[in-house]
């Protein structure tokens, strides 16, 4: 029992109530999202102009156009879910349905909290770049777990839907839509982000040829540093996956499983010596 995830601690008859709770939370999540745009876009067009208040304006735009995107997701999903339920618990109560598919209602619940993460996340980001305070890179990460999260809720979705439900189409056609809006977000970033630098183009036309050399030459050494620090944060993201891969690993094997032997661990394999060479 101690070893069992944290979510299992919830007793069966609450899951349902759960789930739609967790899909009434995270369509609020969404509409305060909207909402957060809307006042960013009115506050950039008050305190900025020219090229910054450009990629402002584009970059929240790009955000407005995938929350819609969401928010139509998250009421098409709820639906499908309704429809699952319907045609799956025959006599028993959804309460019951819910109890008995919890391992699908716990996958449900985590892809419904993970979307609605996402959304919350990314209306942050894209409020510190618009201040200033942020780095555009955040909106393009914040893009990519929106459209991973999406694929989460379409999988555990369609786990238990009938091929044939029209429900199940609307699902994927939305998915692949919140897709098409991420990448939006991400292109009106990265153009956004390139025209905000290039409006900020270095100058070197005063410099001596003495001050160049010593420009050149502290360059160098940002560019090593960069470097250094780049394949350390690479080494950083695969060991978080790893553990992140593990942790999900533990959550989605059955409760019933038999524990499994740990294999034996396996012994270093002996090199061939040398072949002597002729004289």
């Amino acid at each position: 029992q101690e070893l069992r995830p944290k979510s299992l601690d919830i007793k069966q008859e609450e899951l349902g109530d759960m789930v739609e709770k967790e899909m009434a939370s995270t369509s609020e999540a969404i509409e305060d999202a909207v909402r957060r745009i809307e006042e960013m876009m009115s506050q950039a067009r008050s305190e900025s102009s020219g090229v910054k208040l450009e990629v402002n304006e584009r970059i929240l735009n790009s955000c407005t156009d995938l929350m819609k995107a969401i928010r139509l997701l998250v009421m098409t999903s709820t639906n499908l879910q309704k429809e699952i339920v319907e045609s799956g618990r025959g006599a028993a109560t959804t309460q019951e349905f819910y109890a008995k598919n919890s391992r699908w209602t716990e996958g449900l619940i985590s892809a419904a909290k993970a979307v609605g993460w996402g959304a919350t996340q990314l209306v942050e980001s894209a409020d510190r770049v618009v201040l200033h305070t942020g780095k555009y890179e955040e909106l393009i990460v914040c893009s990519h777990e929106i459209a991973a999260s999406t694929a989460q809720l379409v999988a555990a979705s369609k786990v238990k839907a009938e091929k044939s439900s029209r429900n199940l189409v609307r699902l994927q056609e939305c998915s692949r839509n919140v897709n098409e809006m991420a990448a939006n977000v991400v292109a009106s970033t990265k153009s956004g982000q390139e025209q905000v630098e290039e409006k900020d183009t270095m100058d070197f036309s005063g410099m001596s040829l003495i001050k160049l050399k010593k420009e050149e030459m502290e360059t160098q050494v940002k560019v090593l540093e960069l470097e250094k620090r780049l394949e350390g944060e690479r080494v950083r993201l695969g060991e978080l996956r790893k553990q992140h891969y593990a942790l999900a690993g533990a959550y989605d094997a059955t409760e019933d499983e038999e524990a499994k032997p740990a294999p034996a661990p396996r012994r270093g394999i002996l090199k061939k010596p040398p072949v002597a060479q002729k004289p």
